[in-house]
């Protein structure tokens, strides 16, 4: 990959017919940390990128979102602006230690030595607005021009190139667009792109609390099945850089809205936490296990290519959006820097592999995600199987490794998250 090369004059918008530097440029739709990886590595290889974002400058989205960048993800954030993950993991946190408990038995425990220097850890744990703050700063010294309050409202796609026309009836011209608007992605209906799988139908309550000026929570994560003090629901609590995340798994019969209100969410949060964290809770929401998987990852002329959210969704736990969405942008870029390069019929092929390769990562991350939901929502053959594992831990190795990594789901990464040329 070459290096970050200084951008190209950026011509002036219109509404009107584009000129030949108009549709040269790529456009990224939206300004998430997906949207900006995509516009980075585009920059990286000394195409003009514009990126439309639906809101303003400076917005602000409450609650600390995708929290785990993996070491793939920071060594990818590295490759296309160098120094970018060391960032990233400087000001994040990494824990060591982690704690599965069952029925309150601590079950399985692990403390991991520190990474050698020079090595990332495992993952790094920051709050999104953190890490799409780094990722704009960047985008912004490579050259990335942006457009606020642009939300588009039509997508046409042709041999030829992409227009995109905005609610406000304003045109935007692109030889190659990156859909990187999210989970309710107007670009991908625009090109017809189809959401396949499903939905589940359980319910989790997730908040956020600050860290307490003189801590009294470990930073470690713990994982609770059948937590005690809330009546046998699991519980999940990690660390990030300036607080803790707290999942709670509802259970049939449950009242979402009743147990994410505030009377709701203090009564359980001074059940499994320290005294004092019940009113430090900054953000609170409430999610179901979506697994669903776009059934092509580029429009029909192949010069729409979709990432991130706009292309799959995925289960939360074992942290599977952010860093898949990241591999799936540096390869629409490198696609869109390829095709740039060849002419014809040809021009396809490289946007064909990327649609390919990333959908095949994105359906294995659906189906890794699918078994840790299996497990989180046992049925009753499974539900005996962790009782008896529970039974036997932490004396019996095999039975305590299971009960801590079957919630996440297998581990490994994809070979398409390896393999960055086409």
């Amino acid at each position: 990959m070459t290096g970050l090369s200084a951008p190209p004059a950026e011509p002036a918008e219109g509404v009107g017919p584009a000129d030949e530097a108009d549709r040269s440029r790529v456009v990224v739709v939206g300004a998430g940390p997906v949207g900006l990886t995509a516009a980075l590595a585009l920059r990286a290889y000394g195409i003009p990128v514009t990126v439309l974002e639906a809101g303003p400058e400076g917005r602000q989205r409450p609650g600390s979102r995708a929290i785990f960048t993996h070491s793939q993800t920071l060594q990818i954030l590295d490759r296309i602006s160098p120094g970018l993950g060391a960032e990233l993991s400087a000001h994040g946190v990494y824990w060591n230690t982690q704690r599965t408990f069952h029925a309150g038995k601590e079950v399985y425990a692990k403390t991991f030595p520190d990474p050698p220097a020079g090595v990332y850890p495992h993952f790094t744990s920051l709050p999104q607005v953190q890490i799409e703050a780094y990722l704009h700063a960047r985008a912004v010294a490579a050259g990335v021009t942006f457009a606020w309050e642009q939300e588009i409202a039509q997508v046409t796609a042709t041999d030829d190139g992409v227009v995109l026309t905005t609610t406000a009836g304003r045109r935007w011209d692109a030889s190659y667009v990156v859909g990187a608007d999210g989970s309710r992605s107007v670009v991908r209906k625009q090109v017809g792109a189809r959401m396949e799988g499903g939905k589940d139908d359980g319910w989790y309550v997730v908040v956020d609390v600050a860290e307490k000026d003189e801590p009294t929570l470990p930073r470690e994560r713990h994982f609770h099945y059948a937590h005690p003090a809330v009546d046998g629901r699991n519980v999940l609590v990690v660390p990030f850089a300036g607080g803790y995340r707290v999942d709670l798994q509802l259970v049939d019969g449950d009242d979402p809205e009743a147990l994410a209100s505030d009377d709701g969410v203090r009564t359980w949060l001074d059940a499994v936490l320290p005294p004092g964290y019940a009113d430090r809770s900054t953000w609170v929401s409430t999610y179901q296990f979506l697994q669903l998987v776009a059934h092509d990852f580029a429009d029909p002329h192949r010069r729409v290519l979709l990432v991130g959210e706009a292309a799959h969704l995925f289960a939360p736990f074992g942290a599977r959006g952010l860093n898949s969405g990241v591999p799936d942008a540096e390869a629409a870029a490198i696609a869109i820097a390829a095709a740039t390069r060849a002419s014809g019929p040809a021009a396809r092929t490289p946007v064909e592999a990327f649609a390919l390769a990333r959908r095949s990562a994105a359906l294995f991350n659906r189906d890794a995600a699918g078994e840790a939901l299996a497990h989180l929502r046992p049925d009753a053959e499974v539900a005996a199987r962790i009782r008896a594992a529970a039974e036997r831990a932490p004396e019996d190795p095999e039975a305590s490794v299971w009960l801590e990594k079957a919630p996440y789901g297998p581990r490994g990464v994809h070979r398409a998250d390896t393999v960055y040329r086409y």
